[in-house]
């Protein structure tokens, strides 16, 4: 009777909570957006399922040695994936429109002041200053770069920032333009922009070696992402290893994103999600995303008023690194103001540089509070 009542102990229904149903319910509206509304399917579809499937009891999923400590423990929390996503992401950028236009760089960096306003928005509101800097990241809209900070800072809120990172990625198209159109008047909407030049290839091979020297000398923290980023750069760039370039960008890309996925999704569990800290993290994140957003199209109007070749203020609001998305909507935006409007490579450039910016500022946190 004893081995009888221990068999249907550890039957999985016998240990079922309200909290891993709960968690079901959450998973079950990720794969209805994920699938159903297209948004971000390649990350949010994993992510759901992960969260699903460590969600039933008994399963050992989580446990040292089970599938999903595995993809975790050797694939995020030894900060392997994040850049090799960041290696693909590298090899499908094209700085051209940054070369042809360097300012813009200037427009990327603004949009980094949606990340310490959350910071200190989040230490305001009772968060540590490890979790309040894995909240900020949210607001440079980088999924694999707030993965890699909440793995070194706060592995306990790593599903969370996660998701809520990926959910405004997706929101892009909603929460730039209110904010974008409250910043600028129609006239600045209009305004047309015009390439400045092309850059040669020579400029294009040189530039991801520069920033790697810039950057990784001033915030070495930061080398993982940077060097990563740089290096697939350069393999598209340079013309000659277009096998290494389309491995990057396809398959390899494809295949961490799968780990990546699953490893972040088997992070939520009942116990680590369902906590009054989970709302704050997204209420932080929408502060993050809105203020980085404002701070690219001040920036640009700001710098309108000492530069020649003035731009376009939407432009800046593609500072916040959801590449190419957040580029595609100020496109829109131009064209909704002025029907001759082609904003799209101009935004491109703020919108690169936001990539190179948030990675810059994950680095900095590191060395700051790791």
């Amino acid at each position: 009777m004893d081995q009888i009542i221990e068999v249907f102990s550890n039957v999985g229904l016998m240990q079922l909570t309200i909290g891993h149903v709960a968690m079901w319910l959450i998973a079950f509206v990720l794969l209805y957006l994920a699938i159903k509304k297209g948004v971000e399917p390649l990350l949010l579809l994993p992510i759901a399922f992960g969260i699903f499937a460590t969600n039933f009891p008994g399963t050992g999923l989580l446990d040292e040695g089970g599938l999903f400590y595995i993809f975790y423990n050797y694939g995020i929390a030894n900060e392997l994936i994040p850049p090799l996503i960041f290696l693909g992401l590298g090899a499908m950028t094209d700085f051209g429109p940054v070369l042809s236009n360097p300012k813009t760089l200037l427009l990327g960096a603004a949009a980094q002041l949606g990340v310490y306003a959350a910071f200190f928005g989040a230490i305001l509101i009772g968060f540590t200053a490890q979790e309040a800097a894995t909240i900020g990241i949210i607001g440079g809209a980088d999924g694999p770069t707030s993965i890699y900070l909440a793995a070194n800072l706060a592995p306990h809120l790593l599903g969370t920032v996660a998701v809520a990172a990926y959910s405004y990625m997706a929101l892009v198209p909603i929460i730039i333009p209110p904010v974008a159109k409250l910043l600028t008047t129609k006239k600045e909407r209009e305004m047309i922009m015009y390439m400045v030049r092309t850059p040669s290839k020579t400029e294009r091979i040189i530039f991801p070696i520069l920033i790697s020297i810039v950057i990784m000398l001033l915030v070495p923290m930061a080398a993982p992402l940077i060097a990563m980023f740089a290096l697939g750069n350069l393999f598209m760039e340079s013309g000659v290893v277009e096998r290494l370039t389309g491995v990057s960008r396809d398959a390899l890309m494809n295949i961490v994103t799968i780990f990546l996925g699953v490893g972040v999704g088997s992070t939520m569990t009942a116990q680590t999600f369902l906590n009054p800290k989970t709302l704050g993290v997204f209420a932080m994140g929408v502060v993050a995303f809105a203020v980085a957003t404002a701070g690219g199209v001040l920036i640009a109007k700001l710098m309108n008023l000492f530069v020649k070749n003035k731009v376009n203020p939407l432009i800046g609001a593609a500072g916040v690194s959801a590449v190419p998305m957040a580029a595609r909507v100020v496109q829109n935006m131009g064209m909704e103001a002025n029907p001759q409007n082609y904003l799209l490579m101009h935004a491109m450039g703020p919108n690169v540089a936001g990539v190179i910016g948030t990675a810059v500022a994950a680095g900095a946190f590191i060395a700051a509070l790791g």
